[in-house]
């Protein structure tokens, strides 16, 4: 699952922030990639309504990288 995972945000980065897909990371912050607060928050409510969950929002401010997003998801994945 964890690729599954990685590879919808890397194609969700690419496609709306026109990131080349080989410059995203695990490790890579949202900053980074150019992405503000807002940016990440739609693509933490694009990923939910891909895998069909919900992650609190207490728990988005604490993504600031990808890993940790994608951490974030996989946990709401196995609820």
């Amino acid at each position: 699952m964890a690729g599954e995972v990685f590879a919808k945000i890397v194609e969700l980065i690419s496609t709306k922030k026109g990131v080349a897909p080989d410059l995203i990371t695990m490790d890579s912050s949202f900053e980074s990639l150019g992405m503000d607060s807002l940016d990440a928050v739609e693509l933490v409510s694009d990923l939910e309504e891909v895998f069909n969950v919900n992650i609190p929002n207490a728990e988005l401010h604490h993504f600031k990288t990808i890993r940790q997003a994608a951490q974030g998801l996989e946990k709401a994945i196995a609820q």
